[in-house]
């Protein structure tokens, strides 16, 4: 609560906007979003509860995919309330603390993804360039390490986000450009100078995801030449193809969020409707497409679902039976 202590706004709320100069079509545009939401939610938590189930699926690469899995889910109902607020009750108002930790969530669950993305990139350079000390290096105790760390550097970066905004004061009564609350969009209301805070909040973010994204380039740039210096063609595609999921799991997310960042602070003039689309598909696309690309490419995930499917079917009639006799 010490963040709010020092903020203060001449009205308590902030206004969402879902799709700017669309309203009218809120209704048929909530259907294709809810087919997404429901899509994220059920795709991410089949993938956590297999892992869990499955014994055979406990090892470190589906450990970290339950990992990424769980900060899509947390990242998926972080925004779900808000966003099917506005577009099936038309509920535009959000109060400003509720607007200022929403902010927070979405911000936070971001970050901790592009740190699972890291340790699954750390994960494919063991598997590939030094795999007789795979198991010895990525043990269990070794993982938790691993998520306790990620977990001290979020924390981090909360108390950090606390002091900034403990001295800054906002403008109520706002527009914002989303149905959700994001920084870029929220610092422009500011009574402070807002070029400073977006520009000093940017640092922050191309800090810790461009820390990650060297992380992860240079990983890629070992494991590439790993896997060139292999003579037999068919381990290169091997090799190459269990980093496949990984590849698309970064790219949906970075290319979009790297996107609106910069809209949002270089290109004010531009249309709100471009803006509103890429923070849609900022938080969408990652947990919508990351189950349905690990569930089609890993062979291993996919035949867990469907022999866990199958036991659930099975049960059916073995239980109608026993209630017959």
């Amino acid at each position: 609560m010490v963040i709010f202590n020092n903020t203060t706004s001449s009205s308590s709320n902030f206004l969402l906007t879902a799709f700017p100069g669309l309203e009218l079509a809120h209704v048929w545009i909530s259907i294709p979003v809810c087919c997404l939401y429901t899509i994220a939610l059920l795709g991410n938590s089949m993938i956590v509860f297999v892992i869990v189930v499955e014994q055979s699926l406990h090892k470190p690469m589906y450990y970290f995919l339950s990992m990424l899995s769980a900060v899509d889910l947390c990242l998926t109902i972080t925004t779900l309330p808000t966003v099917l607020g506005v577009l099936w009750f038309n509920a535009r108002e959000i109060s400003f603390k509720a607007c200022l930790i929403q902010m927070t969530f979405v911000h936070v669950f971001s970050f901790l993804e592009s740190s699972v993305l890291v340790v699954m990139a750390f994960d494919r350079f063991m598997a590939i360039c030094n795999p007789l000390k795979y198991a010895t290096v990525l043990t269990d105790m070794m993982i938790m390490v691993i998520g306790l760390a990620i977990c001290i550097r979020q924390v981090i970066f909360i108390l950090s986000v606390a002091l900034a905004l403990n001295s800054i004061s906002f403008h109520g009564g706002q527009e914002l450009s989303h149905p959700f609350c994001y920084h870029p969009d929220v610092i422009k209301y500011s009574h402070s100078n807002p070029w400073i805070s977006s520009f000093l909040g940017m640092f922050l973010q191309l800090y810790l995801t461009g820390t990650d994204l060297l992380f992860i380039f240079f990983s890629y740039v070992l494991i590439l030449r790993t896997v060139l210096s292999t003579v037999a063609p068919k381990k290169q595609q091997k090799a190459l193809s269990t980093c496949v999921c990984h590849l698309c799991a970064v790219t949906i997310f970075y290319v979009p969020m790297i996107s609106l960042s910069i809209t949002h602070r270089l290109l004010n003039s531009s249309s709100r409707v471009v803006c509103s689309i890429l923070a849609n598909v900022y938080l969408l696309l990652p947990p919508v497409l990351n189950p349905i690309i690990y569930s089609l490419k890993t062979k291993t995930i996919r035949h867990a679902m469907l022999r866990l499917l199958q036991s659930k079917g099975s049960l059916g009639p073995n239980v109608r039976g026993l209630r017959g006799g």
